[in-house]
Parts: structure tokens; C-alpha cells; sequence
């Protein structure tokens, strides 16, 4: 379905980074009607949303806006004539995706069920997954594409191979609902560094979501509804705690009233351990801010000292393993201007 990364941002380093700070818009309203139906495949391309061919090309009307953070997360607004995205893109970088229902009605469709989707209704599932998004009426819709790296990895353990339905008429989804529709009016005046608060509450409000059970059916989890509400508590207590390079596994599990060996047992579940976890939310949030123009006068030592590691050699290997880049390197290809003293 909608799904991979778009090939020419295969690379997540160097000069790929500033093609992902450009914005770019597509209207095929006052195209000739003959240029009309090639254009928007071609749009639709370039967000790897597989469409076949329109009903009435010549008289089709699409429109769409598309920013993408300095993080790597792709904002799309489509509006368009009733059309179907179906199929898959077989070679693609590993992301999640995530839609809003604006107005309209569709339904989603992958082998093993059909749900409708009203407005306000939420999607979301891997990469790589087979479904088919028919729209039924002229519609308008949020799609969200973020890179695997760029969200935390309580989101990765047991996702299953579906689309996860979200009803955002109801509890913390209707605010997170709430939240993507104001991003949406606002898409022409946003500007690609300021999405970055939005890219770091996206796995908040899913993962809450998920696990207020607000849908059935969500691909995720990692045992009984127990062990997933005591793991979502202690991954919010970590993200709170990141910036302090004392955070161990001996105070989590203290303050959560658990043993250290059960907090262990609560990540191996989910196919990580405490210090890896710890470990790559601090690395996610320093790549964050090494792209952020917020942060651009801030030297990559200030940085990693900022989210909790001591030593700027340390950070800079580790960072080198997870993203084979330097963070010198990483912050020069998205065209970022940094103090160089103390930069490792």
C-alpha cells in the first residue's frame, strides 16, 4: 500500500537530506485533460502510493502538498476525485505509515477484512503490506510516512502484516485525530523545521492510542494487556529521563515497583533490552536535533551531553554504528550551520 520511502530518498545522509527539507505541490486542475491523469501518477509516485488508471482522466481533479521534516517524516495533504491506492512497492525502505480521514468516506480492504472509514478515522501499518484504500467520493486526506529510525521502537515489536484501524471519535484518539486536522489546515504555513514537535508526539499519541485499546485490532503489543500497560509506562518514565546520564535500570524499575529482572524480562518481550532502548531513543533524539535549525547553534558535543550521554567519542561511534554517518557528517548533509569547537 502506501509504502516505501520514495527511491530518490533511499540514502538517509548527505545531500539526500536537503532534498527532504524542500516542499513541493502538485495541482492538476487547470492541466489540459490529457495532462491531467499522467501528472498525478506521476505525483503519486513520487509518494509511492500505487493507483491504477482514473475513471474519468480528463475530467479528474487532484491537488496535493507535501512537506517532509528534518527527521525524515513525510507530510502529505491529497485532495482528490474519488480513486483507489492499492498494491505494493516491492523494494522499499522499512517505515510506517499513517493516514487521517478528512472528509469523504473509504474503505480499507487487505485479506482479512473490509472496514469502512469515516472522517476522523485513523489508519496505520508497516511497509510492505498488500492492502488496497478505496475512496468512494471525492475526499481529503492526511498521509503520513515516517522512516522506522524516526520513531521510538515501541512501535516496532509485533507489528503484524495488517492495517491497524483507529475510531478517532473516541477518547485520546479523537485528540490525536484533533491534533493531525489542525496540522493539515495549517499545511501551508507550516515549515518543515517546525514539524519536528509534531514527528516527536506521533509515537506518543499512537502508542497511547494502542494502548487505551481504542481499535481492536492494532498489530502491535508484546503479551497479555499487563506487561503492555507496565512497558508503556516505563518507556514514558525513560523518555522523560533521557537527558540524565544516571537513568538505569535499577531506578526505573524501583520507581515502577517491579525487580529489575522482570523490567528486563518486559524488553526481551519486545525483542530489545533496557540499555539498547535507552540507547537508541537518546541517539534518536540527538539525530533529531542535529538537523533541527532550532538547535544549529549548539556544537554535537552540546548535544549529546544534552540527552544524557558522557562522552562525545563514545556518542560519535555510537552514532557511526546506528546510522553509518559521523554526526558531523549527518548535520553537514541536511546543510546545517554548527559551532565547530567541540564538535568530536
Amino acid at each position: 500500500m502506501y509504502t516505501a520511502v520514495n527511491p530518490q530518498y533511499q540514502n538517509p545522509f548527505g545531500s539526500a537530506l536537503n532534498r527532504r527539507l524542500q516542499s513541493w505541490n502538485v495541482n492538476v486542475g487547470p492541466l489540459p485533460g490529457a495532462e491531467r491523469q499522467r501528472r498525478w501518477l506521476d505525483a503519486m509516485q513520487r509518494l509511492c502510493l500505487p493507483i491504477g488508471q482514473l475513471d474519468e482522466p480528463e475530467q479528474f481533479n487532484g491537488r496535493l502538498s507535501c512537506l517532509t521534516s528534518p527527521g525524515g517524516v513525510e507530510f502529505a495533504l491529497v485532495e482528490a476525485d474519488a480513486l483507489e491506492i492499492s498494491g505494493d512497492y516491492p523494494a522499499q525502505q522499512p517505515a510506517i505509515w499513517l493516514t487521517l480521514l478528512l472528509e469523504g468516506r473509504a474503505q480499507i480492504i487487505d485479506r482479512e477484512r473490509q472496514v469502512e472509514v469515516l472522517p476522523g478515522d485513523l489508519l496505520f501499518g508497516p511497509t510492505g503490506v498488500d492492502a488496497t484504500l478505496r475512496f468512494n467520493t471525492a475526499f481529503r486526506q492526511l498521509f503520513i510516512k515516517a522512516p522506522r529510525c524516526a520513531l521510538s521502537p515501541r512501535l516496532i515489536p509485533g507489528f503484524r502484516s495488517h492495517v491497524g484501524h483507529i475510531d478517532g471519535q473516541r477518547g485520546i484518539a479523537r485528540v490525536f485525530s484533533g491534533m493531525l486536522g489542525a496540522l493539515a489546515g495549517a499545511m501551508d504555513d507550516v515549515r518543515p523545521e517546525e514539524l519536528v514537535a509534531v514527528e516527536l508526539a506521533l509515537t506518543e499519541f499512537l502508542v497511547a492510542c494502542i494502548a487505551a485499546g481504542e481499535h481492536p485490532d492494532a498489530g502491535f503489543g508484546v503479551g497479555s494487556g499487563v506487561r503492555e500497560a507496565c512497558l508503556q509506562r516505563v518507556c514514558q518514565s525513560i523518555e522523560a529521563r533521557l537527558g540524565d546520564p544516571e537513568l538505569n535500570l535499577a531506578t526505573i524499575a524501583k520507581e515502577h515497583g517491579v525487580s529489575p529482572r522482570y523490567l528486563q524480562k518486559l524488553f526481551a518481550l519486545a525483542g530489545k533490552t533496557f540499555s539498547s532502548y535507552v540507547r537508541t531513543r537518546r541517539l534518536e533524539r540527538c539525530r533529531t536535533d542535529l538537523v533541527n535549525p532550532l538547535y544549529a547553534r549548539l556544537s554535537i558535543s552540546e548535544i549529546c551531553f544534552r540527552w544524557g550521554f558522557n562522552c562525545s567519542s563514545h556518542f560519535s561511534r555510537a552514532f557511526r554504528e546506528q546510522y553509518q554517518n559521523s554526526p558531523r557528517e549527518y548535520r553537514r548533509g541536511a546543510g546545517m550551520v554548527a559551532t565547530e569547537s567541540a564538535i568530536p
